[in-house]
This record gives C-alpha cells, sequence and structure tokens, in this order.
C-alpha cells in the first residue's frame, strides 16, 4: 500500500497481505497472527482501542489531563485525542467549493500553530485520515507503546503473583519519574508553559491533597552577543526561527526546544507518535525503546521479563525459557527441530 490515500481497511485487517488475511488471530502467546503470519502491529487497530489504550498509559501520571473518564466504565479512562480540520476553498469563475482535510491527530495548540507543526513533518508523517501517513501513525503506537508494556491483563507470561507485581510496580514508576508527552508552542513560550504546569500541580495537590511532582532545575536560556535571544533545536543543534513551533518537555524542564522532525528516540530515532516520549538520563525515548533499557524483553512472545531465571542469546537477546522454541513447530531449541536447518 504505496500510494497516498488508501481504501478503507475492516478492524483487524493486515495491511501487508492486501485481502488475503481474513482478520487477526492471535496466537496463544506470540504478538502475531496464526491466519497469515504477519505481527500483531501490521493489523489495523480502531480508534476506540487506541484511545483506551492511551488513555490507560497516560491516566495516574502527570498527563492524566489528556484524558477522560469514561461514565460507567469502573475507572476507564480514554485518550481525548486531539483532531484537526482544515478547510480549503477552491476559488473558480464559477460557486467557490472547499475541501477538508481531517488529521486524526494534533498537537493541543492554537489551531494556527497546530497547522504549521503540521507543516513541518514530513508528507509520509503526516497522519491525515486515509493517507499512509495515518496507518503509520496507527502501526507506531503499537509499536512504541507496546499494550503488554503497561497492563498485565495483555501479558501471558507473568506467571506468578511477583511477577505481577513487579511489573504493577515498574509501570508505576515510570509513569510518575519518566513518562511525558510533548507540548508545542513558539520557541519564546517556555515560561507560559512552566507557569500552566505548575498550576496544573496545585490543582492535582488539592485534589489528592499531596506534594506536588518536584521540577527539573530550571536554567535561563541562552542568549546572543547583542542581547536578542537565539533558539537552538536540542536535536539537530541548528538554530531555531522565532515563529517556528517547537516542541517541549515537560520532564526536561522546559529548557530545551526541539524541531518537530527532531523529536524523536535517541535509540530507534523515531519520530515520537503522538509526542509521547519518556525522559530518562537527559535523553528521549520512545516507550518500548525505554522499557527495553530497563528490562531484558523476550524475542519469543515481545514482553518484558520479569523473573529471575531466562535464556539469553548473543547480541543482549532474551527469552522466556518456555519461549526459546522454534516458531513454526514449538519445539524447543535445545532439541533437534528440522526447520532450524
Amino acid at each position: 500500500m504505496s500510494s497516498s490515500k488508501q481504501k478503507a481497511l475492516a478492524p483487524g485487517a493486515c495491511l501487508l497481505c492486501e485481502g488475503n488475511c481474513s482478520g487477526f488471530q492471535p496466537h496463544s502467546w506470540r504478538k502475531a497472527c496464526t491466519s497469515c503470519g504477519c505481527s500483531s502491529t501490521d493489523h489495523m487497530t480502531t480508534e476506540a482501542e487506541e484511545d483506551q489504550r492511551m488513555g490507560r498509559l497516560l491516566s495516574d501520571s502527570p498527563c492524566g489531563h489528556m484524558t477522560q473518564k469514561v461514565k460507567g466504565g469502573g475507572g476507564l479512562r480514554l485518550y481525548k485525542r486531539n483532531r484537526l480540520i482544515v478547510t480549503n476553498p477552491h476559488v473558480s469563475r464559477k460557486d467557490p467549493s472547499f475541501s477538508t482535510t481531517a488529521y486524526q491527530w494534533a498537537p493541543s495548540t492554537t489551531h494556527k500553530l497546530a497547522m504549521h507543526f503540521m507543516e513541518l513533518l514530513p508528507q509520509q508523517r503526516r497522519p491525515i485520515s486515509g493517507t499512509q501517513g495515518a496507518l503509520e501513525r496507527s502501526k507506531q503506537l503499537q509499536i512504541q507503546l507496546p499494550v503488554h508494556d503497561q497492563d498485565p491483563m495483555k501479558c501471558c507470561s507473568l506467571s506468578t503473583e511477583d511477577e505481577i507485581c513487579s511489573m504493577l510496580l515498574f509501570v508505576k514508576l515510570y509513569k510518575q519519574e519518566v513518562l511525558g508527552v510533548g507540548e508545542v508552542a513558539l520557541p519564546g513560550e517556555d515560561g507560559a508553559l512552566r507557569e500552566a504546569a505548575n498550576q496544573r500541580a496545585l490543582k492535582e495537590q488539592d485534589a489528592s491533597n499531596q506534594s506536588p511532582e518536584k521540577e527539573p532545575e530550571q536554567t535561563s536560556s541562552p542568549s546572543s552577543s547583542n542581547g536578542t535571544e537565539e533558539y537552538i533545536c536540542s536535536g539537530c543543534q541548528a538554530a531555531v526561527d522565532k515563529d517556528c513551533p517547537v516542541v517541549f518537555a515537560q520532564r526536561e524542564g522546559y529548557n530545551a526546544r526541539w524541531h518537530p522532525s527532531c523529536f524523536v528516540c535517541s535509540m530507534c530515532g523515531l519520530m515520537l507518535v503522538d509526542l509521547v516520549y519518556f525522559w530518562n538520563n537527559q535523553r528521549l525515548f520512545c516507550g518500548r525503546h525505554f522499557c527495553e533499557s530497563q528490562r531484558a524483553r523476550c524475542q519469543g512472545c515481545d514482553e518484558l521479563i520479569f523473573r529471575e531465571s531466562y535464556r539469553t542469546g548473543s547480541g543482549g537477546r532474551a527469552w522466556h525459557t518456555e519461549h526459546f522454541c522454534c516458531w513454526k513447530c514449538g519445539q524447543s531449541l535445545d532439541q533437534s527441530c528440522p526447520h532450524s536447518t
């Protein structure tokens, strides 16, 4: 599917099989489809599924204001996804007509700045409904923010109460300490963003009667010799125009600025989907690679490993012992397997 406009695909449809897959049929523990063999990330998900996953991820974190409660949902929270609709007039000698461009996601800022932000993204990364960019966003949500990295109920490998508790603690800590969502503003608006964050913290403190999260140490922005402020992108180190939208990170302290296309994971180099980042050791990570920097990930089931004993291999690869097996027949690779030759 290389064309810019895509035909509508049914939920669960495989993006690679072009109609040959009957729909996602989950393997008992691999994150793959038994119908076509493709990864779960190559299958379509619904917007409702995406918003539920993101709602769970951002809840109980400083980004909780980006979620909303579901009435009668028993505490379930949904992602308040920001969208952008752009109307383009077509002027001719006849009656004027209009076309609209609908973005499945846009940063929470003014309409003008959001439009400028989108224009600065590579064409193939713009999440316009019905295009490859929208499909890529959906896929990257699954790759960068795996649901099995945040929800024990989505894991097949947690076999003891201790493992479940270890995972719950791990998730709680990264939500409290490293998870964030980038904020889009003009380069000189860091002070306004910082004040808004302080107000949110005070409001949450009043609601929970707890001390607000300690803000990172603040430093002053560099200035040029003639007294005018100079802004530098922390990604490419190039100058940033004062009228150009940039991305700030609360976890970093609003001292750094990134061009929209420079706000990327420090490990995989991919743009951070929906600006969701994990800030650790003064670096930006996507969710997948932050988690892998803290825990081993099983090469078989793609889940993080929360047990003491597991298999290891070259290049830092790891497996749950029971998942160290042939993909086709499931026989342990410690034994002779016809598919390994």
